[in-house]
């Protein structure tokens, strides 16, 4: 069985009627880069050191996008605050190099990540569920 992109597990689930079968499939299509997209947006601990919105970039063409964020996820560590030290503008280049990179779907899902903004189809609930102990709280 090929290995799904990461926009493909997340359209493949949120098209999932019930709860029960989003968790199942998340839980089936389980991986690295998931999991830290997930955490990423949903995680009120985990916060971006890059400006909010879309930086200006150019998306790899669709079927023939040099990289995936199944390899490209060990990276996010750059981005978050507390994560290596390094100059801004070097970060936002790491960040814009990634995004033309990958899938434009998947370049998307990391600028909806960073903006915190929610899944379409996929509660917090759902990848708490899913991933028990993934999600930490800021309390």
């Amino acid at each position: 069985m090929a290995t799904l992109q990461i926009y493909q597990v997340l359209e493949q689930t949120a098209s999932k009627r019930h709860k029960q079968q989003k968790i199942e499939f998340l839980q089936t299509n389980e991986s690295w880069a998931l999991k830290d997209v997930l955490r990423g947006t949903y995680d009120d601990t985990v916060r971006w050191n890059l400006p909010v919105g879309a930086p200006p970039y150019t998306a790899a063409p669709e079927h023939s996008h040099p990289s995936s964020l199944l390899r490209e996820n060990k990276n996010f560590g750059y981005f978050a605050v507390g994560g290596p030290d390094m100059p801004n503008y070097k970060r936002e280049r790491v960040f814009i190099a990634i995004l033309e990179g990958v899938h434009p779907k998947d370049a998307e899902i990391v600028i909806n990540m960073v903006n915190k903004k929610p899944l379409d189809g996929i509660s917090k609930p759902i990848v708490e569920e899913a991933f028990p102990g993934l999600i930490l709280s800021a309390d």
